[in-house]
């Protein structure tokens, strides 16, 4: 059983990730919006990261939270806190589902994770990993008060490391 929280923000319920959740997950995953991410991925690699976003909560205390709306409950993305051997820190992440993009969800989800984790986890610092190609997600790093640190580890070489403090 997950110890994962329901978390809230005025619009959205931010909570654990079911198998009503898989089929549009795999959707994303499977599309180039996950390149990003470094998708696409095949079927296998989509199903071990929808069970390594859930297994994280049992085994480190945090792990991936479905962004779902409150009045509809459609389901817009997720957010999380990875960390373990493939994060060298704390990382606040997200991905958004296409009919989500540009109003402001996944800001709302991000900001109410990030003020979990320091609250309730009482994480020093957070990180967030960002394909350099990816603008949405580097301004919207850079819109939760994410500065670059050209000197973090981070798991792929690539990537920007924003870290908000």
């Amino acid at each position: 059983m997950s110890n994962a929280p329901v978390l809230e923000t005025e619009r959205l319920h931010l909570c654990p990730m079911t198998m009503e959740h898989w089929p549009d997950y795999f959707d994303f995953m499977t599309s180039d919006r996950s390149a990003g991410m470094g998708g696409p991925f095949d079927a296998k690699m989509s199903w071990a990261l929808f069970c390594h976003d859930t297994a994280q909560w049992s085994l480190m205390g945090h792990g991936a939270l479905m962004i779902t709306d409150k009045q509809s409950g459609m389901c817009f993305g997720q957010v999380g806190i990875n960390h373990g051997p493939l994060f060298p820190e704390h990382e606040l992440g997200w991905l958004v589902y296409p009919q989500a993009e540009g109003k402001g969800l996944a800001f709302e989800a991000a900001r109410r994770m990030a003020t979990w984790a320091r609250d309730e986890r009482q994480l020093p610092s957070l990180v967030s990993y960002v394909d350099q190609d990816n603008i949405r997600s580097r301004k919207l790093a850079e819109r939760l008060g994410g500065v670059l640190d050209p000197r973090a580890a981070r798991p792929e070489p690539e990537d920007l490391v924003y870290r908000h403090y």
